[in-house]
């Protein structure tokens, strides 16, 4: 599945280059000079087809958008060097291996943290402090971006897994299931893989029912199917009846918020215009999708700004 992802999910170049077949999944326990250990979930060892070494870190599934994440990932690879180091496992030549790390979003809204560690350091561009600052990016897989139906075109166990994780009506669940069925059926050797997701599968009853954790889970894909079907018709009245009722009470209170967010963002923009003159179709874009928090931080910028970057970087 990993090798599924990086096929299918990373469009780079490079990846032609591994030998996904010789991959090995390695230790992911790391322990700082103070002792405090850090755990990333999964790191992989992937040789290259020219003889060297890559190292894939797949940082932990992520649920919620999480500002630090590129700082995170800068210290999982440090940690990663430091135990190759002092274990010894250096490449012939001495020199640090590559690392690629993979950040994995199921949540509900899409991701906006920053993906490089440029974006949280406070330099304006032209600062020549950047040559001394650390620099470190993130391959972000966020699963809510991508489209159902190009899910759905895909055969590939890993982007099942993405259709049923990302799967919010009864309809899609009951459609994801049959498709990881069919896939099953039509793929053998990946049976240790079914437990797994029809334990997924069942997730959504207790979800959706309220079910308390810890109830047995069937490993029977076919018999979680069929229990999501016969109950896909009562989840669905109930949802829409609770969907109208949580609409109209955030409508409401999104309807102040979103009033509170406009003020703010005119607000900005005029002091912007008033001392910098005309703004370009970017910053309009950018503080057109600002959310009220990073409006209110630009706005205190202003005063003491001497261009427009250091107000909204």
């Amino acid at each position: 599945m990993v090798a599924q992802l990086l096929r299918e999910f990373v469009d780079e170049p490079w990846v032609d280059e591994l030998e996904l077949a010789g991959m090995e999944r390695i230790s992911a326990k790391f322990h700082a000079s103070g002792g405090e250990r850090r755990d990333g979930d999964v790191i992989w060892r992937i040789p290259r087809r020219d003889g060297g070494d890559a190292y894939l870190l797949l940082l932990e599934f992520q649920s919620r958008s999480d500002r630090w994440m590129a700082l995170r990932v800068l210290v999982y690879a440090g940690l990663l060097w430091q135990q190759i180091v002092q274990e010894k496992r250096l490449p012939q030549d001495g020199r640090l291996p590559p690392i690629f790390p993979v950040v994995i979003y199921n949540g509900d809204p899409h991701w906006s943290a920053p993906v490089t560690l440029s974006r949280l350091i406070a330099l304006p561009p032209d600062s020549p402090l950047w040559r001394w600052q650390p620099d470190m990016r993130y391959h972000l897989v966020d699963e809510g971006a991508l489209a159902l139906a190009d899910l759905a075109g895909r055969d590939s166990l890993v982007a099942q897994l993405f259709r049923l994780e990302t799967a919010r009506e009864s309809d899609q669940v009951v459609a994801a299931v049959d498709a990881v069925i069919d896939w099953f059926r039509r793929h053998t050797g990946f049976e240790a893989l079914m437990p797994m997701f029809a334990a997924l599968a069942f997730r959504v009853v207790e979800m959706a029912e309220g079910a308390a954790p810890g109830v047995q889970v069937s490993e029977n894909l076919l018999e979680v199917r069929t229990m999501l079907a016969t109950r896909a018709a009562e989840w669905r009245r109930q949802w829409r009846l609770e969907a109208r009722q949580e609409g109209l009470q955030e409508g409401r209170q999104e309807g102040l918020q979103e009033g509170l967010r406009k003020g703010e963002a005119t607000v900005l923009t005029r002091l912007l215009e008033r001392r910098f003159g005309m703004l370009s179709d970017e910053i309009i874009s950018r503080i057109a999708a600002a959310d009220t928090a990073t409006l209110e931080e630009w706005t205190l910028r202003v005063l003491d700004a001497s261009s427009i970057a250091d107000v909204v970087p």
